[in-house]
């Protein structure tokens, strides 16, 4: 894509009214209920020793949690949801949403498993999440990722055939980093670039402080927003299914349990009519 083509996109995008945001305003959808798990499944994929390999090709499997990976814990005084990360898994909300503003808080707990242990936190958020569960290292759905990663939160990682064109500057021979003005690539288990796009600058608090992430998908335009700050803006959200590539605008969300403790709370969604105007001047404003 050329600068050209980027400003024509966000020309576009600025028709939309700042009164689409506010007229959502009373129509949130709550998905955690501050009890329970209701609205959700949990799944864990097959155990794992500490290299990350499977000791069994049966995973745990749908809604059988017998080590409590997946609990409702008082925090602070409110109940969130606790993530031990002790197995690979996740929540996934048991209806598909597309056009939406998502929100959640999270924060890091101090304990890490297995493979991850003594490393860098990790979570995640899938959107789009379709078909098979364990279908990513027999734990995650097909999705689009939002990363929850200690200092990199607001990466992408394309998820089991998960595919999104970002544009990007080359950082090394094998990594890339979001740049509005850079040149747009396909990202994709398959494509030469890899799946994984590294978001610009750093939004996350100190660890054990609460984060506030921010997802607005619209068509198939979806950007990533960590503490109000732009982390990515992605287009063309699609998927690799049995060679062909197909639209990937609605689905499931999911989050991860991948090695680390972390809390949730304040997970809300909204209707979206178009990506917000302030959100559009705000990444306009990066652009040569």
């Amino acid at each position: 894509m050329t600068r050209s083509a980027s400003c024509f996109f966000f020309i576009m995008l600025c028709t939309c009214h700042s009164a689409n945001l506010f007229a959502q305003k009373n129509n949130s959808i709550v998905l955690f209920n501050g009890k329970n798990l209701a609205g959700w499944d949990t799944y864990i994929g097959p155990p794992l020793d500490d290299a990350g390999k499977k000791l069994s090709t049966i995973a745990v499997g749908l809604n059988n949690d017998p080590k409590h990976v997946f609990t409702v814990v008082k925090q602070g005084g409110e109940n969130v949801i606790r993530i031990s990360g002790e197995q690979w898994g996740g929540i996934s909300t048991t209806k598909e949403y597309s056009n939406f503003h998502f929100r959640l808080m999270f924060k890091w707990g101090s304990l890490s498993w297995g493979q991850k242990k003594n490393k860098k936190k990790d979570s995640g958020l899938l959107y789009y999440a379709v078909g098979a569960h364990g279908a990513d290292y027999g734990a995650w759905m097909r999705s689009q990722e939002f990363q929850i990663e200690e200092g990199n939160s607001g990466d992408y990682w394309g998820v089991a055939g998960g595919m999104q064109d970002i544009t990007v500057t080359k950082k090394s021979d094998s990594s890339y980093i979001y740049d509005p003005a850079g040149q747009l690539y396909t990202f994709s288990e398959k494509s030469k670039v890899g799946r994984h796009c590294i978001k610009q600058g750093d939004a996350e608090n100190a660890s054990g402080q609460w984060n506030t992430l921010d997802l607005y998908c619209h068509g198939d335009t979806s950007v990533h927003v960590i503490n109000g700050k732009l982390m990515m803006v992605l287009y063309h959200s699609s998927q690799l299914e049995n060679g062909q590539v197909l639209p990937l605008t609605k689905g499931k969300l999911q989050i991860q349990s991948e090695g680390a403790e972390v809390f949730y709370r304040h997970i809300t969604l909204k209707p979206l009519d178009a990506i917000p105007a302030y959100l559009v001047k705000l990444f306009s404003k990066t652009l040569p």
